[in-house]
């Protein structure tokens, strides 16, 4: 083209007649290799925007990775690979839970229901106490009835309780049946006397009680001689005091107890005294 063309002289013209001096510019517009804009390099150096990308393109892979075996199931080169490491990660997962394959099982831990009542212990449970046992009454013996025979059980019992020996009871007993014939008699002399538990009442003078004993004698109070053990108690007591009594005739050592009117009659109840004896220390 001429250099007088008109239209090439347009194109010269239109050209920058001075360059610019920034040196960015002129590498921008001559070069292949262009210097990248430093607000973007900074950008991608910020660590946020990092972490934001690599979990973009973790989630992508692992798309991929799902879409891909969902793909292979039926194929057994994928299969088996995968089992592998399923069965790997497991071995894995039980070797850090417990080093030793030897463990005691922990015992199961039993919840109560929570409308379970408790069980009582047997140190809960009270028994009921035993209502008392009656004594047995003893039976009758020698034409004796029940009454007579309670007497002469009283009057042997207390007998034992004070260690006396078998004729010492056969006395008492000889002695109580010719005084009152085994009742535990009140006074017709001592109205006080019928205030007391009786079997019946005499009049030989203020005598009371199974051994018909005086109270103005010294034997003690109406009270205490309308009680047969008391009475009883009485007469072993002062049977004792007797000296020799042991070698005494049954007769000899009540009167020498009682002093009564009638020394002889207590020798006629011997027989059966011994009797009761024996039954009631069988």
């Amino acid at each position: 083209m001429h250099a007088d063309d008109p239209s090439a002289q347009k194109l010269t013209d239109a050209r920058p007649t001075t360059l610019s001096d920034d040196a960015a510019s002129t590498d921008r517009t001559i070069g292949r290799h262009r210097v990248p804009e430093p607000a973007r390099r900074a950008l991608l150096r910020s660590t946020p925007v990092r972490v934001a990308l690599a979990t973009g393109v973790t989630c992508c892979l692992s798309l991929v990775a799902v879409a891909t075996a969902r793909g292979n199931d039926d194929d057994p080169r994928t299969v088996e690979p995968l089992a592998e490491a399923v069965a790997d990660r497991a071995a894995i997962a039980d070797e850090r839970a417990s080093r030793s394959l030897d463990r005691d099982v922990a015992p199961a831990r039993i919840l109560p229901s929570p409308t379970a009542k408790p069980t009582p212990t047997p140190t809960a449970v009270r028994k009921a106490p035993k209502k008392p046992v009656k004594p047995r009454r003893p039976q009758p013996v020698a034409g004796l009835d029940q009454a007579q025979m309670d007497n002469a059980k009283i009057i042997v019992d207390v007998g034992l309780e004070m260690k006396m020996p078998r004729r010492a009871l056969v006395v008492a007993l000889a002695t109580a049946m010719q005084e009152s014939n085994l009742y535990n008699l009140a006074s017709d002399v001592l109205p006080e006397s019928a205030e007391y538990p009786n079997q019946g009442s005499g009049s030989d003078h203020d005598s009371v009680g199974l051994f018909q004993q005086r109270p103005s004698s010294g034997w003690g109070t109406v009270a205490q001689l309308m009680q047969p053990s008391y009475a009883a108690r009485a007469f072993y007591t002062a049977l004792n005091e007797i000296p020799g009594w042991q070698d005494m005739s049954v007769t000899a050592a009540a009167q020498s107890v009682q002093i009564s009117a009638y020394p002889d009659a207590y020798a006629q109840h011997e027989d059966r005294a011994t009797t009761v004896a024996a039954a009631l220390t069988a």
